[in-house]
């Protein structure tokens, strides 16, 4: 018993370093062809916007609406496959019961099969 609160101490505390080292990891987003680019970390806290001056100047406000949506969706997408991959890291690979359900919740992706 004793061995196993060591394995759980040992492996809480792998999650507080990986909740750590995922704040410095960055993935982006982008939209329209590289005209919206939305930079993240692995905490998904927004780091960076960059919009294309010329997106700017056709005025269309309601594309460049949907450019920034369209582009922070896909810098989320990626921003839980890192939790997802760096959880693996962790695990060795090392399949738990309940944790391939956890990966496909964490990382927002739908479950093989399905």
């Amino acid at each position: 018993m004793s061995a196993i609160w060591k394995q759980a101490s040992a492996f809480s505390g792998q999650l507080e370093k990986l909740g750590a080292e995922l704040k410095n990891r960055r993935t982006t987003g982008s939209s329209g062809a590289g005209m919206v680019e939305i930079e993240i970390n692995g905490a998904l806290e927004v780091l960076h916007c960059k919009i294309d001056p010329q997106l700017l100047a056709q005025g269309d406000r309601e594309m460049l609406e949907d450019l920034i949506v369209a582009a922070m969706n896909q810098a989320v997408t990626k921003g839980k496959q890192l939790h997802a991959d760096a959880l693996k890291e962790i695990t060795g690979g090392l399949q738990l019961p309940g944790m391939k359900e956890a990966l496909e919740k964490i990382s927002g992706l739908e479950p093989k099969g399905t």
